[in-house]
C-alpha cells in the first residue's frame, strides 16, 4: 500500500475513532475521554459580555503626545507611536448616584468584602465619601456654599459627575464594582468578569481620540466650537468666563456629543484620574505595548482631560497633568476601564 493511502487509511480510522468515541459518550455525560487528550470538558464559553454602562474600544495603534505646539514647553509629552489591547470604559464619568450606590452596598454591608477588612469602622466617611467642602475651599472668596449642601445629596445632581474624590478612593470603588459584579454572576454559575478598574493613561488617550490619530480633541477637529457657534466641551472659553458652553459648573454626563468611540466628555465636565504614576519622563520609558507606569512610592497620579474651570489647553487630547492622590477637588472625578478577554483584533467589536 503506497504511503498516500496509508495517510488516507489513518486519517479515515481517526475520524470513525471520533464518531465512535463520542457516540460512547466521550464528551457526554459521563466525561469519559478513553484515554484520548481531549482537554477540559464543561468550559463553554459563550464570548464577553459588555458591562452595563461600558462601551468596546477594539484594539490598534496610535501616536500618543501632544497634537499641536507645547505653550508651556513642558517637553513631557513627545510623540510614540504605541499599541493598545482591546478593553471596554466607561461611556460616561462615574455620577453622583452611581457613586452613592458604592457608598450605600459597603456602609450596609461592609464585613462582606475583604478589601475593607481591617480598615475601621469610620473608613467610609473618612476615606471613601465624597469631599463636598471642595466646593469653597479650592477657591477663595467664593460662595460656594449651595453646592457644598446639594451637589452630593441632592438627587437634582444624580446625573452628575462625581467629584471630591481622591485617587485611593476611586481605587476602592474599582475594588467594590468588580466584587458586586462577581459575586452575582458566580452565585448564579457564570465566569467570572475581570476587574474594573482606572484606565491607564495611554488607554485612556487612546479612547479619547475616539480612533482618530493625532486628533486635537475627541470630536477631532482644531476648535472647540461648531459649525454654528456652539461649544463642544463644558470648559472656561475665556477669563471670567464660565457659561458660553451652558454650565457655570459642571454639566450633566452626556450633555455634549460623543467621540466616535461613543465616549462623552474625555474633554472638559471633569477631569479624570488615570491608573499610572506621573513621570515627566513617562513617554520615553514606558513600553510601547500597553504601557503602564507604575510606581507606589510616587504619590503623583496622572489626571488628564481637563475640566468646567480649565481652559482649552487642558482639554486637548495629548495634554498631560497631574494631582497628589490623596486630594480632592472640585473638578477631579473618573470613570473606569476593564480589559477585554479573547481575542484583540478588534474584528469582534
Amino acid at each position: 500500500m503506497s504511503r498516500t493511502l496509508l495517510r488516507s487509511w489513518s486519517a479515515m480510522c481517526s475520524v470513525a475513532l471520533i464518531f465512535a468515541l463520542q457516540g460512547c459518550g466521550l464528551f457526554g455525560d459521563n466525561g469519559e475521554d478513553y484515554g484520548q487528550l481531549v482537554g477540559v470538558q464543561g468550559r463553554e464559553y459563550d464570548g464577553m459580555p459588555t458591562p452595563y454602562g461600558m462601551v468596546q474600544i477594539p484594539a490598534g495603534t496610535f501616536h500618543t503626545g501632544q497634537s499641536d505646539e507645547d505653550p508651556i514647553a513642558s517637553q513631557i509629552n513627545f510623540n510614540k507611536q504605541i499599541t493598545i489591547g482591546a478593553f471596554y470604559m466607561d461611556d460616561t464619568e462615574i455620577t453622583n448616584n452611581e457613586y452613592r450606590q458604592f457608598i450605600y452596598e459597603v456602609q450596609e454591608g461592609q464585613g462582606e468584602y475583604e478589601f475593607l477588612v481591617g480598615k475601621g469602622a469610620n473608613f467610609v466617611n473618612d476615606e471613601l465619601y465624597p469631599d463636598t467642602t471642595v466646593w469653597s475651599r479650592n477657591y477663595t472668596h467664593h460662595m460656594g456654599d449651595p453646592l457644598v449642601q446639594y451637589y452630593w445629596s441632592h438627587p437634582a445632581f444624580d446625573n452628575y459627575p462625581v467629584v471630591g474624590v481622591d485617587w485611593e478612593a476611586a481605587q476602592v470603588f474599582c475594588q467594590w464594582r468588580t466584587a458586586y459584579l462577581n459575586n452575582y454572576r458566580e452565585s448564579n454559575g457564570m465566569f467570572v468578569m475581570p476587574n474594573f478598574r482606572l484606565p491607564s493613561e495611554a488607554e485612556w488617550e487612546y479612547a479619547a481620540r475616539g480612533g482618530r490619530d493625532m486628533a486635537k480633541y475627541p470630536w477631532g477637529g482644531p476648535y472647540i466650537r461648531n459649525s454654528k457657534g456652539c461649544m463642544l466641551a463644558n470648559f472656561k472659553p475665556g477669563r471670567g468666563n464660565y457659561y458660553d458652553d451652558g454650565f457655570a459648573y459642571t454639566a450633566p454626563v452626556a450633555a455634549y456629543f460623543a467621540n466616535d468611540y461613543g465616549l462623552y466628555d474625555m474633554s472638559g465636565n471633569v477631569s479624570e484620574w488615570c491608573e499610572d504614576a506621573y513621570n515627566p519622563a513617562a513617554t520615553a520609558i514606558v513600553w510601547d505595548l500597553n504601557p503602564t507606569y507604575n510606581d507606589e512610592n510616587e504619590p503623583r497620579k496622572v489626571v488628564r482631560g481637563g475640566s468646567w474651570k480649565d481652559v482649552s489647553y487642558f482639554l486637548q487630547t495629548g495634554t498631560r497633568t497631574f494631582s497628589h492622590k490623596d486630594s480632592t477637588t472640585a473638578y477631579t472625578g473618573f470613570r473606569c476601564a476593564m480589559t477585554y478577554i479573547g481575542r484583540s483584533s478588534g474584528n469582534e467589536f
